[in-house]
Parts: structure tokens; C-alpha cells; sequence
């Protein structure tokens, strides 16, 4: 028999054998390399978790911590630092003052200064004051360096008006 004949009658009829046996081994390997690859896929995984795990728990703990914080925190503001009562402007005490210290021959700069004080909300408690005391149609205007008309302690019956003029020092 001669090798053309041999490879015809055996090695033919044997092909698809060894091709299938090539084929399955090739299949093994990636099969093999395949499952290596995701074992180290879920090892990386784990990893992953495992760290996000911790940050996880890290970041609770700190929030923890923060939420103790600002608990005490506003436990002690409520406590030691009672929220300042709204400012009410010009009360009945101040008004009184700001007439009295006027009618003592002060200047508007000074009252405001002494009472804390706008200087214009002096100015317009004393106009107001002398309009509704004397009813009167013209009232000075009240400036800075002047007084305002208001009355004099004298008779009581609101019909005497006094104007108070201070002097500059040296005049």
C-alpha cells in the first residue's frame, strides 16, 4: 500500500475525529481560563466590598459622631444663650427720656447718642410730640444742631411753648 492510499483510507476518515478532539480541547482551555478569570473577578469584587464595607461603616460612625455634636451643641445654645427678644423701637421709657433730656435744653445728637438711638427717630418722636401736645399747624423743623419746641414745665395746661435754643460754646 502506498502512503497516498494509506492517508486516504485512515487518516481521512479519522479527520473529523481529531478535529472534534482539537475543538474539545480548545473548549477545556477556555473553559479552564474562564472560570480563572472569574475567580479573580470575584475576588476583586469582594475586595471592593469588603473596603466600601468599612468606608461605609467609617462614614456611619462619623455621622454619629456629628449628629452627638450638633445635638449637645444646640443642647447648649438652648440652654446658656436664650434668642435675644425682638427689639421693639422706641418704648414708653425711651420716649419719656428723649422728652425729658429735650426739654433739659439737650441736643437731638446727644439724646439719640445716650439712648441708642436713630438721630432721625429722635427727630420724629419730638415733631410727633409737639404736634399732638400743642395741635399746632406749623412745627420747626427739628435739625441737628437745633431744638425742637417743647413744653415747659410751667403751668401744665400745654398752652405756654417754650422754643429752646442752645448756644455754641464761646458765643
Amino acid at each position: 500500500m502506498e502512503p497516498a492510499d494509506l492517508f486516504a483510507r485512515y487518516l481521512i476518515p479519522l479527520a473529523p475525529f481529531a478535529l472534534i478532539a482539537i475543538n474539545s480541547v480548545l473548549a477545556l482551555f477556555f473553559f479552564l481560563t474562564l472560570g480563572h478569570e472569574l475567580r479573580v473577578v470575584n475576588l476583586r469584587l469582594r475586595r471592593r466590598q469588603s473596603a466600601q464595607e468599612s468606608a461605609t461603616k467609617e462614614l456611619q460612625s462619623q455621622l454619629a459622631e456629628l449628629k452627638a455634636r450638633v445635638s449637645e451643641a444646640e443642647e447648649r445654645t438652648g440652654v446658656l444663650v436664650p434668642p435675644a427678644p425682638p427689639r421693639s423701637g422706641l418704648n414708653l421709657n425711651k420716649r419719656i427720656q428723649v422728652i425729658r433730656m429735650s426739654r433739659r435744653g439737650e441736643q437731638v445728637d446727644k439724646i439719640a447718642a445716650s439712648l441708642n438711638l436713630p438721630r432721625r427717630e429722635v427727630e420724629l418722636l419730638l415733631k410727633i410730640h409737639g404736634r399732638v401736645v400743642y395741635n399746632s399747624r406749623e412745627i420747626p423743623a427739628v435739625s441737628a444742631g437745633s431744638q425742637p419746641a417743647v413744653p415747659t414745665s410751667g403751668s401744665g395746661t400745654g398752652d405756654q411753648l417754650e422754643l429752646l435754643t442752645t448756644r455754641a460754646p464761646g458765643v
